[in-house]
């Protein structure tokens, strides 16, 4: 067995507090662009707009509204490229404490402003966008660890705390770790994980947020506050917990987090593979997890993906395998995962591709630079039972192709499971023109093919992007009746449409969205 020992994953260091997504360009000054979605929405009031500035730090200034009215949602950088915003909020607000946050959702409430939480805004549906304006509340200001349980293994946080400023400061001093390790680790916030229901690369080993938030502290659409317990398996009742975790701030404000974390890894080992088909890879997979086998990076790549970036001849499906934790624990698990490999017609490849991967696994700019150029470009996660894992990767792909414009479809498997995996897609197309309406068609029409093929051949919705806008109109078709479930959830804990209204596909008693083109 080809496998390599090396030291555990350390995160990034930085030297100061990490700050939030470099801005946007605009194709020309902010003064003139207009905003892409028209919402009923009555301007702040003078006094409103002098109360807000009594309980917390706020802003009306312009290029802050702007700024923080958006997320990475690919089509909000080709509207920036083209003198437009989704939709401007009215003023931004900082709080730093769970006090200020349950007095800014009061006012709100009490004069009826609809509220939009937003933390490092590396979202990329548009689920940050305030749909109908009103106040954005950056929890950016709330930061930080605030106590650690190191018997128990249990960290109390704040929301707007920086995926690496919570690694460090739980390494550095208790010798600890979260686990979570998105790739927008460096630019997210603990509140977005949860809110967007996410999951880091390490998965397989720690779970996704779910399995690692032990209790929220919440506050409600009219500013009262709750605990939802930290207590471990406890049946008290549904699992409140639950209930916010993927709620993109519709439900109510994550003010305080406690999180499970564990010891920092004292070993790590590596090893890669190569198949002949991605059915076959899928198979080694899915018997090593069936076997007990939960490796923290578990990356089987499809033909494409493997000749592009992970050492592949155009035949082949790379396979990345890393785990860490005690070197017992790591023997057996390898071995288990070599053997699966084995059993359905590995070759061992270079363990170089691993480090590779790890060394620019975060790197996003490739995209952003294709996107300038007047290409569609994003990815879409789903995820599925293994007994369709393979027909959904491929109807995906052959879904993406058939759209006019499409020249890229292609997949890898990033998180898997007992029961499943999720698939990652990602796509490139050349619009007809290089005008606005030519891009957002294709996006569109490839959106439409890929989910919808998804949802055809047996996957979910999301796997861990969430929903924002550019999935919501998929949500009744993916929910079905339980979507009136949700709806009802929504109105019961929020009647009067505060926080996040527009989303989910849940109607807004503010009206309806309009798109201007």
């Amino acid at each position: 067995m080809t496998t390599q020992p090396t030291q555990p994953t350390q995160p990034t260091q930085p030297t100061q507090p990490t700050q939030p997504t470099q801005p946007i360009e605009f194709s020309t000054d902010i003064s003139q662009i207009t905003d892409r979605y028209q919402t009923n929405s009555t301007p702040l009031s003078v006094e409103f707009v002098a109360e807000l500035n009594k309980l917390c730090a706020s802003s009306t200034e312009l290029a802050d509204r702007v700024e923080h009215s958006r997320d990475w949602w690919p089509l909000v950088m080709h509207w920036s490229l083209n003198a437009q915003t989704a939709r401007r909020a009215d003023a931004i607000c900082r709080p730093t404490t769970t006090k200020q946050v349950s007095d800014v959702v009061a006012l709100c409430a009490k004069n009826s402003v609809p509220l939009t939480v937003s933390g490092g805004r590396s979202g990329v549906c548009g689920a940050a966008i305030p749909l109908f304006g009103g106040v954005v509340i950056d929890m950016t200001s709330l930061a930080g660890v605030i106590s650690v349980d190191e018997i128990s293994g249990l960290v109390e946080v704040l929301p707007g705390t920086f995926g690496p400023d919570l690694e460090n400061a739980l390494r550095e001093k208790y010798g600890l770790t979260v686990g979570h390790f998105p790739q927008s680790f460096d630019i997210s916030t603990v509140g977005g994980w949860i809110g967007s229901r996410g999951a880091g690369q390490f998965s397989t080993r720690y779970g996704k947020i779910d399995d690692m938030v032990a209790g929220l502290e919440i506050v409600l659409a009219d500013g009262s506050v709750i605990l939802t317990g930290t207590e471990p398996a406890g049946a008290s009742g549904p699992n409140l917990t639950s209930l916010f975790i993927g709620s993109e701030g519709s439900l109510g404000v994550i003010t305080k987090v406690w999180l499970r974390a564990h010891p920092v890894a004292p070993s790590e080992r590596r090893a890669a593979y190569m198949f002949g088909s991605f059915a076959q890879a899928v198979e080694a997979m899915r018997l090593a997890i069936r076997s007990g086998a939960t490796p923290a990076v578990l990356r089987l790549y499809d033909e494409r993906e493997s000749k592009r970036a992970h050492g592949g001849d155009g035949s082949q499906c790379a396979l990345l395998v890393l785990d860490e934790g005690e070197q017992v624990l790591i023997d057996a698990m390898m071995q288990v995962v070599d053997n699966a490999c084995r059993a359905n017609n590995s070759q061992t490849a270079d363990v170089a591709l691993v480090e590779h991967w790890m060394s620019h696994r975060n790197d996003t700019s490739g995209l952003q630079i294709l996107s300038k150029k007047g290409f569609v470009i994003d990815t879409m996660e789903v995820s599925v039972i293994w007994s369709r894992v393979n027909t959904v990767a491929e109807s995906v792909k052959k879904a993406i192709m058939t759209v006019p414009g499409a020249r890229s479809a292609s997949c890898h498997i990033s998180h898997s499971y007992i029961d499943g995996a999720c698939i990652y897609f990602t796509f490139v197309a050349e619009p007809s023109s290089s005008n606005l309406e030519a891009i957002e068609l294709t996006y569109e029409a490839i959106w439409n093919a890929a989910q919808n093929s998804a949802l055809d051949a047996g996957a979910n919705l999301s796997h861990h992007h969430g929903v924002g806008i550019n999935r919501a109109k998929f949500m009744k078709r993916a929910l079905g009746p339980a979507h009136d479930v949700l709806t009802a959830i929504k109105f019961a804990l929020d009647p009067k449409d505060i926080l996040n209204p527009g989303k989910f596909a849940i109607a807004s008693k503010r009206g309806e969205v309009t798109t201007k083109r």
